[in-house]
């Protein structure tokens, strides 16, 4: 990669890669394979077509669009104010691309989590090598054969983006060969990941997951309750930016989990091609087990289970692959599942009497990603939503953050560092570049004024001294005055000499 001119040419293939004007992928993408990819997510990790298609294939191209619309220009160098006493020059950010960039990312969105990284990455002029989990191999490598055939369509070296599986030993020997990684997984390799890549010092991006808060007030009409499912149910509950914690005021409580528990009571899960159900499996067959525990802990520190949604026909060995949906009441954060990730189908619901005791709730959590705040007075809802100390926010509503693509998404304290998506995750694949030029070039050029020029005259600090004050000083006179000062040091003959200076 090093010979190429990557400024112009990668990005041009990154445009092509992604642009629908090259009569190539992106008209392929958009309509004849849409089917195929809900499919083949479906059927690596269980979710239904409905949750791979709204998750996987519409948020994927949001980016290519918000790529083609916006992307070049917040490539383009960046113009800035060069201050008082860089008045004569111009000065500017430029972003170049980083070189090869590795990404390591998670199973639950098997499509998403490689055309994410991907699109950034070359779109900005890198190259990127993504090792995808092995748990989604199998999808990966199929949507591996659409991103060659595009790179084929558009002329581009096919080793642009290489995409590789393997275990843990993978990972490392990744971290260990490129410029920057990009992680999405769990807050324990996350930190093991950060801590190999202290060895080379490259940039480091970890979304780590979530334990996202959704704050209902009581001025709300209790059927925002269908976004509350969506929120706990989208992809089986195994959704970093899902709703885990819901906080309800007091005053709705009940009819609110009434209205859950009637939605809850009608929800099927099954295998999405073995009929009609509203939620599909949990990928990993241990997780289950996981759930479990988490709910037999709540229970036995006095939560109780007011609804559970159904089973439809599971084999004999899929029964461990499926949890019902679950909603819990009267629970509180000495539970499990109130503190740690619990990425499946449980909702707890917890109540709550004013603004600031909803705020401390949401607040008391070592994840910080996202949140979500409904209340009849939109004020309300943003000044609740900007007292949690989370990356992502939603006023009446979730989630809609991630299909606005111009935003950066990602989160803080155990929920990572760094940002992808929209223009803070465009240009983190880059180098930032900080440039400084003369203006009137070349009539005016820098030269150090003769006071301090070496050896430095005995005239020199207060030449230094009267320039500051001419530059920064509180009044005009002042600044006036320090002005005649520094005309009259620099017209001295000998104000370069250190002749009779003072040490």
């Amino acid at each position: 990669m090093t010979e190429w001119n990557r400024q112009g040419r990668l990005r041009k293939y990154g445009q092509k890669v992604a642009s629908s004007k090259d009569d190539s992928f992106c008209v392929f993408f958009l309509s004849t394979l849409s089917n195929t990819k809900s499919l083949l997510s479906s059927r690596d990790t269980g979710k239904t077509m409905v949750d791979a298609s709204l998750g996987e294939i519409m948020t994927t191209c949001e980016k290519i669009t918000w790529l083609l619309s916006e992307g070049e220009k917040w490539l383009k160098p960046e113009y800035r104010s060069s201050g008082r006493a860089m008045f004569f020059k111009k000065s500017r950010v430029e972003f170049h691309p980083l070189g090869v960039i590795g990404a390591i990312v998670s199973w639950n969105y098997p499509f998403h989590n490689i055309f994410n990284p991907m699109l950034a990455a070359v779109f900005s002029g890198n190259s990127i090598v993504i090792k995808v989990s092995e748990n989604a191999s199998w999808s990966g490598l199929f949507y591996f054969r659409i991103i060659q055939a595009a790179l084929a369509a558009v002329g581009a070296p096919e080793n642009l983006v290489d995409i590789i599986t393997g275990f843990a030993e993978t990972g490392e020997a990744l971290v260990s060969s490129v410029d920057k990684i990009i992680f999405v997984g769990s807050p324990g390799v996350g930190k093991m990941i950060m801590s190999n890549a202290s060895d080379t010092l490259i940039p480091v991006t970890l979304e780590l997951g979530g334990k996202d808060s959704f704050i209902v007030c009581e001025d709300v009409d209790v059927s925002v309750a269908q976004i509350a499912v969506r929120a706990v149910l989208q992809s089986s509950g195994q959704n970093c930016a899902g709703a885990e914690r819901f906080y309800v005021h007091r005053d709705i409580y009940s009819s609110f989990v009434s209205e859950v528990a009637k939605i809850i009571k009608s929800v099927s899960a099954g295998p999405p091609f073995a009929g009609r159900y509203d939620m599909g499996a949990i990928c990993l067959q241990e997780h289950s087990d996981k759930l479990q525990n988490f709910v037999n802990d709540a229970l036995n520190k006095g939560a109780e289970i007011v609804a559970r949604g159904s089973f439809g026909h599971l084999g004999e060995g899929a029964v461990d692959q499926f949890f019902p949906p679950t909603v819990l009441v009267n629970v509180n954060h000495t539970m499990k599942l109130m503190q740690e990730e619990t990425f499946g189908p449980i909702m707890p619901l917890m109540k709550f009497s004013t603004d600031e005791e909803a705020v401390k709730l949401a607040n008391d959590s070592k994840y910080g990603l996202g949140c979500a705040v409904f209340s009849g007075s939109q004020r309300r809802a943003r000044e609740i939503a900007s007292q949690i100390h989370c990356g992502v926010a939603a006023v009446n509503d979730f989630a809609s953050n991630y299909m606005c693509q111009s935003l950066p998404f990602g989160g803080v304290k155990d929920s990572g560092f760094g940002r992808f998506a929209g223009v803070e995750g465009l240009r983190a694949c880059c180098l930032v570049k900080s440039v400084v030029e003369d203006r009137w070039w070349p009539y005016i050029k820098t030269t150090i004024p003769k006071p301090i020029q070496y050896p430095v005259g005995e005239n020199g600090f207060e030449f230094q001294q009267s320039l500051v004050e001419a530059l920064y000083g509180l009044n005009i006179w002042d600044r006036l005055q320090a002005l005649i000062n520094v005309l009259k040091i620099l017209s001295e003959k000998n104000s370069g000499s250190s002749k009779g200076r003072k040490d």
